[in-house]
């Protein structure tokens, strides 16, 4: 389990850095001669047709929709896993992180929620700052070196963990459209299915796959969030084949984590990133929404993950590992605050594929509230360790040790 949370690590960083490239390529393409064919690339219309089922959409929605189900199912694999064996699987291991995570999440949602006070589509943004984007803060995590402690990175994945978790039940609940009853209707009806496939220890992957595609299809026209198809196909994965020493659901983890770190996402932020920045002014990011989702991301993430900690500590209701240090908290707290992917996710949900044409670009708040908490939060964590606030970054505390075990 230890050399398989090392491998997450190395392949979280790489993945990181080839957002960083997906993105500024957008930018790029976005502001030069090949504008009108990055706009018209995003906006190619897509159709499948099969009898009377019709799903038509810009390609930005099929990527958004379709792409990001299958991250959305990588993701509940992870969680699945982290529950049941890995981090999440003690209290002892989930308190500190679980509380910075509630702290990250809710104090950055109040901030922009201030911000926005009295304009109801404004607000329908709220849930953007909350949100992490773990490939890069692993990834500025990683330009330290070995000095990290071992329980910082932990922490730091923890945390992106619950945001995780955050982000599946906000999309849920707030980010729902119109239902439609029939469509839904077929969706939950596959659910006894998969549970019945799972309890009789069905491992083949292809009949989840399929049942995990006519769940997509029914979510899609049904007015729940497509993705979250990804999230309830993933919990019925068995964890185990008693047949034999094998986990069907570590083997489709394998599988999809090159495919989606280094293809989906980068592709997403390509897809996403692409903000043309010609005629942007200073007002342009003072419009309270690109305002609200900066100053949520920079300073709510810091402020909510410190003392939602602080608080557990000073209350006795846990205690920071050995080996980590406030300041490593603090420059942690920092790196939540890189939003990007999941903001990014987000903030289409709210506004993009709303059909209301706004008057300022949400993503412009995104970008640069990622940039000034990922640049303070290296700059905060490289002083620190620097100055030998870390321990022995060999060494691993107890919740180390135990996942090391595990």
């Amino acid at each position: 389990m230890f050399d398989s949370f090392r491998d997450f690590l190395k392949l979280e960083a790489s993945s990181g850095l080839l957002l960083v490239a997906a993105a500024v390529a957008a930018m790029i393409v976005a502001n030069s001669p090949l504008s009108p064919l990055y706009d018209s690339l995003i906006e190619l219309p897509v159709e499948v047709r099969v009898g009377g089922l019709e799903i038509a959409k810009p390609l930005l929605l099929w990527i958004n929709d379709g792409l990001m189900a299958v991250f959305f199912f990588l993701v509940g694999l992870e969680l699945k896993r982290e529950v049941l064996e890995g981090q999440l699987s003690e209290l002892s291991q989930v308190i500190l992180p679980g509380l910075g995570a509630i702290g990250g999440m809710a104090v950055p949602a109040l901030i922009y929620s201030w911000i926005n006070a009295g304009d109801p589509v404004a607000l329908r943004g709220w849930a953007i700052p909350a949100a992490t984007d773990i490939a890069f803060a692993l990834a500025i995590l990683a330009l330290l070196g070995s000095r990290v402690p071992l329980s910082l990175k932990i922490f730091l994945v923890s945390i992106a963990i619950f945001d995780d978790i955050g982000a599946i039940a906000i999309i849920a609940i707030f980010y729902t459209s119109e239902l439609s009853v029939t469509s839904l209707a077929v969706a939950l009806a596959c659910v006894p299915i998969l549970f019945l496939m799972n309890r009789r220890g069905v491992v083949e992957k292809t009949p989840y796959i399929f049942i995990g595609l006519i769940i997509w299809v029914a979510m899609l026209k049904s007015g729940v969030h497509a993705t979250l198809a990804g999230v309830l196909l993933a919990a019925f994965i068995p964890m185990r084949d008693k047949r034999m020493e094998a986990s069907p659901l570590h083997d489709l983890e394998h599988d999809l984590h090159t495919a989606v770190a280094f293809g989906i996402l980068p592709i997403f932020a390509f897809a996403n990133a692409g903000i043309n920045l010609s005629g942007v002014t200073l007002d342009y990011l003072l419009h309270p929404v690109p305002l609200g989702i900066m100053l949520g991301l920079f300073l709510g993430k810091q402020i909510g993950v410190v003392l939602f900690c602080w608080l557990g500590v000073a209350l006795g209701i846990t205690k920071l590992p050995d080996d980590m240090r406030w300041p490593h908290v603090y420059g942690t707290a920092l790196l939540c605050g890189v939003g990007f992917t999941m903001s990014l996710f987000i903030g289409s949900l709210a506004f993009e594929e709303t059909g209301v044409n706004l008057l300022f670009d949400e993503r412009l708040g995104i970008i640069v509230g990622s940039i000034l908490s990922g640049v303070c939060g290296y700059l905060v964590l490289r002083a620190s360790l620097d100055k030998g606030e870390a321990i022995d970054p060999t060494r691993t505390d107890e919740a180390s040790a135990k996942l090391a075990d595990s």
